[in-house]
């Protein structure tokens, strides 16, 4: 893998960070801002408001392979504690309070403690993938701007995460035919079950703004075939990024 290029993406995307206005008038009902709240609560906390590092036992295997992984690395989760940070201030403005735990988010920390780093590496991916499907559906409905350009400096973030272990994978080696279709198999699986539980979880938010099912798994199953199809194509595979916006045609097609 080429770490230069990725130290120098994580470099750049610190620049040009326009900072959405927190303090313009709210024009959301108090019923929607009631959804959304508990939903920009959680995310807050899981979205680089816990342990913002690699946490498996076995974390340093992956870690210390070199002092540029372990730069990329710590680029990666800085990245995840500013979108914790845009987070409290979206929570903060519409009155909310910082969580400080949940059952899921514990959950989802002893299962990356426990079960290693290549599966809580898989994990995080997968949750880069289904997140980003939540922030396009909040971004695309909801009717505050602030919220909306928090949704732009968060998804331009998740692309390069995404990319990045996207060249990672690719740079692990040829599976093999089987062997790769197994995985990807098995990828989709674990991918619709986080989706799932982000579903569950956040639900509420999404259909109080005007989203649907419907969309957020047609947006779910946008991100995880383009990452599979996308690792296994020696020309993308070590794209440094993925461009996030859609025309209005793209938009409204995925809306329904």
């Amino acid at each position: 893998m080429n770490t230069s290029r990725w130290i120098d993406h994580f470099q750049q995307n610190r620049l040009h960070r326009p900072e959405p206005d927190w303090a313009a008038p709210i024009t959301l009902d108090l019923h929607t801002i009631t959804c959304v709240l508990p939903s920009l609560e959680g995310f807050q906390l899981g979205d680089g408001g816990g342990p913002a590092s690699l946490i498996a036992a076995d974390a340093e295997r992956f870690r210390g392979k070199s002092k540029e992984i372990r730069m990329i690395v710590d680029s990666w989760f800085a990245e995840e504690k500013e979108h914790s940070r845009l987070l409290s201030c979206a929570v903060g403005r519409f009155g909310g309070r910082l969580i400080k735990s949940h059952w899921s988010f514990s959950a989802f920390c002893a299962c990356r403690r426990i079960f290693g780093v290549r599966f809580e590496l898989q994990v995080l991916l997968l949750t880069e993938l289904v997140s980003t499907a939540y922030y396009r559906v909040l971004r695309r409905h909801i009717e505050d701007q602030p919220v909306r350009d928090m949704c732009t400096l968060i998804l331009r973030d998740e692309a390069g995460h995404v990319a990045f272990h996207r060249a990672r994978l690719a740079a692990s080696g040829d599976k093999g035919i089987i062997a790769s279709i197994v995985w990807a198999c098995q990828f989709f699986a674990c991918g619709y079950g986080a989706a799932t539980m982000l579903w569950v979880n956040h639900r509420r938010c999404l259909t109080a703004i005007g989203g649907s099912r419907a969309e957020y798994y047609r947006e779910v199953g946008l991100e995880i075939s383009r990452f599979v199809r996308r690792l296994f194509s020696p020309a993308q595979a070590s794209t440094p990024s993925i461009p996030i916006c859609r025309t209005e045609r793209e938009e409204s097609l995925i809306a329904g």
